[in-house]
């Protein structure tokens, strides 16, 4: 599940694929809080994962997941899993059947597909394949020092 971000820029430890946010419109209370982090000296990473807006009821262990890494990339740390994996395999089941029992949603969500090439997702890049790797690196050392 792709993951984007932004950073206030007052951090030299932004996680992989943030930029320095340039956005001016309506804001929400995620805004708010990365500027007054900014207001007060302090670096501030916002990120969100891209749940497919058919599936978005919460809660979504994948994004959550992918949420996870991200954070795993940022700090360079392993972080706990705990029972996500499973249940982020339950949901990815879930959506798939989601898809197999209306036709008409799995319709609309191969029209998005075809409207999108493989290659251009942010998942699919060598950075991202790489950030993975190292994320499991990181994991196996932390399991394999236990």
């Amino acid at each position: 599940m792709p993951v984007s971000g932004s950073s206030n820029g007052l951090s030299s430890r932004v996680a992989p694929g943030v930029e320095v946010s340039h956005y001016s419109g309506p804001v929400g209370i995620t805004t708010a809080l990365v500027e007054e982090a900014t207001n007060l000296g302090m670096s501030a990473v916002s990120l969100w994962a891209a749940v497919p807006h058919y599936l978005a009821e919460p809660p979504c262990p994948k994004a959550t997941l992918a949420l996870l890494g991200a954070v795993e990339d940022a700090l360079s740390i392993p972080l706990p899993q705990g029972v996500l994996d499973e249940l982020s395999e339950a949901w990815q089941r879930g959506a798939e059947e989601v898809m197999e029992d209306d036709e008409e949603i799995a319709e609309y969500v191969k029209a998005l597909e075809s409207e999108r090439d493989t290659s251009e997702l942010p998942e699919a890049s060598g950075d991202a394949i790489a950030r993975e790797f190292e994320r499991y690196l990181r994991r196996r050392g932390t399991s394999d020092d236990r």
